[in-house]
């Protein structure tokens, strides 16, 4: 390398040494017999493990990556199916490396079990009749973390099954007492141990060939960063609900900072104090939540757990606190209109919130109870939970709720949010009525539809204003145009015999209309094409993929943050940041000529 390009190439590195490229690596990636691996993850690890890039081998088993990463590198290749195979390589500045890989097979059943995902461990599990049974299991145990990796699929008698659901319970799932009899039983025998056969196919295709999936390790094992957001600056930034941090993560440089919420006059767990929340994950009192920029730069966090609404400008670092008050409990999923008005969420208390950033007028409003025993539940479980407090971590609002005789379903629980870019209308869902809701942002008036599926959590409009809603009890998709008021169904496509998936939340690329969706039982991405009505899978470079909300770059990356819950299941021991960019992967193929 001449002078001058070495001086190129070291102010690039300085400057933004994410981008500037350190080493690339060009091959084929073969398995056992010899054979090319057709959809195989090519991942490259930085010398520090903090940092990886992943691509996806095309049909002949070719694939092509550029990375910035320098000093002694990890590639590694990765296919359902298959052992890992691995080398180490010296990475040389813009330098260019012909690297063949090739997979091994398992030495045996329970080896193949390891890298089986938590989906295939949950399809075994013996219910007493599928239908009436697993619906509990997948709402009230599937969402805060994975069931069925090495951390919950440990083989344990009876009894400790029984404390383990009512732990759960402690920490606000939902199931009856009754449910809750059937779903330690069904685990103390599912989860036993032994090895068993079972096979996984994520879907290879030329479409997963062109993506590129990039990862930034942050936080510790007890790190729980609920959502991410891709801010007008670019930067990515996760709500730590744990610990009271806001991230940020510099996608350019790959540096990490944090910014600790403001001191509040609170306990541990705020206003769920009462409850036995898990000390090392949970120490904060606020509990941020979910995201939203108003066109100032302000950024706008639900704060779960103290029922309050919080600024962060950006600029000046500085955090400024709102309580909702109106006995809200637990504000969730917030957006924002095209006027900078601010609307959320409110899930325990059954309520929509609304705030005038220009006014500083905070709105609450009560949404229909859906029937006389969730009018109950509405007006008994603040109540419930402000007397719980007076006994911190012993749980005794248990004794008296309404859902340990009727199950989750008793409870509305407004879930997700999104404002109609058509009309300015804002709609939610109720993630256990299964109902979706239109407001009037100037009648405040309220109307309600029920969902085909049950589940619905975090919808999205796209650009002509057609909302796509998430099924997570029911692993589908749906699609609801409020002209006519007619839905449409799909059921997401699963990766092995008698599975099912999790699609926690979506979001519409509004340029492409492509919806992005998380698959959390079976570690992948989903992508729908709306005009194909197919899907695409892309499996996660890492195992306990557990995704919440999507944000878009403005070149259109996908980005997310996995947050199982504790991180410290999660591969690598840790939660990290995630973009995948769709033609990342094709773009490196081409700029080395592969």
């Amino acid at each position: 390398m001449n002078k001058a390009l070495t001086a190129i190439v070291t102010m690039a590195a300085m400057l933004q040494p994410e981008l500037a490229l350190a080493g690339s690596y060009s091959g084929k990636a073969r398995l056992p017999d010899g054979r090319p691996a057709y959809g195989a993850m090519v991942t490259v690890f930085d010398a520090d493990g903090q940092r990886r890039q992943t691509v996806y081998t095309a049909a002949d088993g070719s694939y092509a990556i550029r990375t910035p990463y320098a000093g002694k590198v990890k590639v590694r290749v990765r296919l359902s199916g298959f052992k890992d195979g691995s080398t180490e390589q010296a990475a040389t500045a813009g330098g260019s490396t012909r690297l063949d890989l090739s997979l091994g097979n398992f030495t045996n059943l329970g080896e193949m079990n390891d890298a089986l995902s938590a989906s295939a461990f949950n399809a075994r599990l013996p219910w007493p009749n599928v239908a009436r049974d697993r619906p509990a299991f997948v709402s009230q145990c599937n969402y805060c973390h994975q069931v069925g990796n090495s951390w919950t699929r440990i083989p344990r008698d009876h009894e400790q099954w029984i404390a383990e659901v009512e732990k759960m319970e402690n920490m606000l799932a939902m199931q009856s007492q009754a449910q809750g009899r059937v779903i330690a039983e069904t685990l103390w025998k599912g989860f036993d141990g032994k090895p068993f056969h079972a096979s996984q196919n994520y879907g290879a295709s030329p479409e997963l060939a062109k993506a590129k999936v990039r990862e930034w390790l942050v936080g510790d094992g007890y790190t729980f960063i609920h959502d991410a957001d891709v801010a007008q600056d670019g930067m990515l930034y996760g709500t730590d609900e744990g610990h009271d941090i806001l991230w940020m993560l510099n996608r350019d440089t790959g540096k990490i900072d944090q910014f600790k919420l403001p001191a509040i006059n609170l306990p541990r767990g705020g206003l769920f104090s009462g409850m036995r929340l898990p000390i090392g994950q949970f120490t904060g009192k606020h509990g941020p939540h979910s995201m939203a920029q108003t066109s100032d730069g302000r950024i706008w966090i639900t704060n779960a757990l103290s029922s309050t609404l919080m600024s962060f400008d950006p600029r000046t670092k500085r955090f400024k606190t709102y309580k909702v008050g109106h006995d809200a409990l637990y504000p969730h999923t917030i957006r924002v209109d095209k006027n900078d008005v601010v609307w959320f969420t409110i899930v325990a208390s059954n309520q929509i919130g609304r705030f005038d950033p220009k006014t500083e007028q905070m709105t609450v409003m009560r949404l229909p109870s859906n029937g006389v025993l969730r009018w109950l539940t509405d007006q008994l479980f603040p109540t419930l939970m402000r007397i719980g407090s007076w006994f911190p971590d012993q749980a005794v609002h248990l004794n008296l709720s309404t859902h340990r005789f009727f199950g989750e379903q008793i409870l509305a629980f407004p879930y997700g949010i999104d404002v109609n870019p058509v009309d300015g209308s804002i709609w939610y869902a109720k993630l256990y009525a299964s109902k979706i809701g239109r407001i009037d942002p100037k009648t405040m008036a309220v109307q309600e539809w029920d969902t085909p599926m049950i589940g619905p959590r975090r919808p999205r409009f796209d650009a002509q204003g057609i909302f796509w809603i998430p099924a997570f009890d029911a692993g589908g998709l749906m699609r609801f145009d409020p002209k006519n008021a007619k839905f449409e169904t799909y059921r997401i496509p699963v990766v092995g015999k008698n599975e099912y998936e999790t699609p926690y939340a979506l979001n519409v690329d509004r340029k492409t209309g492509q919806v992005w969706m998380a698959a959390n039982n079976s570690d992948r991405i989903i992508r729908f094409d709306p005009k194909t009505r197919k899907f695409f899978s892309y499996p996660s470079p890492t195992r306990v993929t557990v995704l919440r909300d999507f944000s878009f770059t403005k070149d259109g990356q996908v980005c997310s943050s996995s947050s199982n819950m504790p991180a410290a299941a999660i591969e690598d021991g840790r939660p990290n940041f995630i973009c995948l960019e769709p033609e990342g992967g094709a773009a490196d193929r081409a700029a080395l000529g592969s």
